[in-house]
């Protein structure tokens, strides 16, 4: 008779989170002053997102977040990660905070901590105010000091609460799906426009982390969150492992490079040559760029499968990153994307768990000492309520256990991953793919904003309370 498997167990200072976006649940548009993101302009934009849906209402979460806290409590969440709307609090991008929309945070992390859950704040998750999109946007040099204006005044209202800060979530979405292949928010296709995007927001960051410290106590830590690809060739061919350098320098090395080695990569340079001279690294940006952080944001979902393109086999761009006749990859017209093998999530995502494994591990090695999180990880799937009203996904607990256990495996290797928040807390507005795409562990009814927890989230509760991942089977 088998030996029963032991359980997979966690350290037990390892937090258990959920995460979300500020355009993505807020709603409450119009209210305390706030002005149109490039989100709202682009979702207002016919033919943008699916079925034309907006971020208007979201799930309301501007009016339900006590509800909404109560809930994370009652699951058992030790952290929450939530992003602040940058046209709340600034709303023109430039000059003084409006206080009504600080204290809509102010409450929100009041009320995180009086139910014992661990905030962590991200300043910027893709929603730029439309009047700083207007003077040029990320590919104007002046919004990375824009945002570092943003990040001290948020710094200062916060800071004495709050320990947890990440300056920007995922900046190659903000770049290249912004300003190359033009599927987000502000939908332009210029690609050299996206590579001085991507380092004014690496400009950004460095700034930013600067104005935070500069204005709040030193035992608070300052991060960034990079959807680091894991990048795999098709074949063992030459010309195959050259397509995967340059997909790696651009999914990877263009953000990591500056911020923890205080370079770009060579062959970046090289690869983008034809699309820019890079002349807006000006003198000691690179500097700038290098701040020293105190822990590295990972977010994961499947990995990519490359090859050099062939001429004679012509198929569509398979990188999971959305349809655009653009593409986000500057400079890397010969390189084809493909379809990993295996079960898919409705995203039409691979699942794959050990590219999870391969991301800590990689950076565990690219930045020796530094602390890791899984800032996000999870999947949509088309979950409905039964007769009885109840929401049962087995695919995502497997998913969660799956992933969860990766994280295990690396932390038995030698990794420093402190914490994982789940993508995400409850459904919401998918961008470009509207209310379609259901991720959230909470199930929303959209009609009547009803929150149901979802099985994984029974699932996920009794793995934070008791670290320790509770059986698939049965669930």
């Amino acid at each position: 008779m088998p030996e029963p498997e032991s359980p997979v167990s966690f350290p037990p200072a390892f937090l258990w989170g959920a995460a979300t976006s500020a355009y993505q649940i807020e709603g409450a548009v119009r209210e305390d002053g706030r002005t149109p993101s490039i989100w709202d302009t682009f979702s207002h934009t016919p033919g943008r997102t699916a079925g034309g849906e907006t971020g208007d209402i979201a799930v309301d979460h501007y009016h339900r977040f006590r509800e909404d806290v109560a809930m994370m409590a009652e699951l058992g969440l030790s952290t929450y990660r939530f992003s602040v709307s940058w046209s709340r609090v600034q709303p023109t991008g430039r000059g003084p905070a409006v206080q009504v929309g600080l204290d809509f945070y102010r409450r929100l992390v009041d009320e995180l901590l009086a139910s014992g859950i661990k905030p962590a704040v991200t300043l910027y998750h893709w929603d730029l105010p439309q009047e700083l999109e207007d003077a040029g946007g990320w590919p104007e040099r002046d919004t990375a000091f824009r945002f570092a204006e943003y990040a001290r005044l948020v710094g200062e209202a916060l800071g004495d609460r709050v320990e947890q800060w990440i300056t920007l979530n995922e900046p190659w979405c903000s770049a290249f799906l912004g300003y190359a292949s033009g599927v987000h928010a502000p939908g332009r296709t210029e690609p050299a426009a996206s590579l001085r995007a991507a380092h004014h927001l690496n400009l950004a960051h460095g700034l930013g982390a600067s104005a935070l410290r500069s204005v709040m106590p030193a035992r608070n830590a300052v991060a960034v969150s990079l959807n680091s690809s894991v990048v795999r060739p098709l074949t063992q061919d030459p010309a195959d492992l050259a397509a995967v350098r340059r997909i790696d320098d651009l999914a990877n090395g263009v953000f990591h490079g500056p911020m923890l080695h205080g370079a770009y990569p060579q062959t970046l340079l090289s690869a983008t040559e034809a699309v820019t001279d890079w002349s807006c690294v000006r003198d000691g940006d690179l500097n700038t760029i290098h701040q020293p952080l105190d822990a590295l944001g990972l977010n994961y979902y499947t990995p990519a499968l490359v090859s050099a393109a062939r001429a004679e086999a012509k198929v569509p761009r398979a990188d999971g990153h959305g349809a655009s006749e653009h593409s986000p990859w500057p400079g890397a017209d010969d390189v084809a994307f493909h379809q990993t093998p295996g079960d898919r999530t409705a995203m039409g995502w691979t699942i794959d768990p050990s590219g999870l494994h391969e991301l800590i591990m990689r950076y565990t090695r690219e930045a020796p000492g530094l602390p890791l999180y899984i800032t996000e990880n999870g999947a949509a799937y088309d979950d409905k309520p039964d007769p009885d009203g109840r929401v049962h996904d087995p695919e995502r607990i497997a998913y969660l256990h799956g992933h969860l256990s990766a994280v295990r495996r690396a932390i038995a290797d030698g990794a420093d991953v402190r914490g994982y928040y789940l993508w995400s807390l409850m459904d919401n507005f998918e961008w470009a793919y509207g209310y379609g795409k259901r991720f959230g562990a909470v199930y929303v009814d959209y009609a009547t904003l009803e929150r149901t927890p979802k099985s994984s989230a029974r699932w996920y509760g009794e793995a934070a309370r008791s670290g320790t991942l509770p059986p698939v089977e049965g669930v």
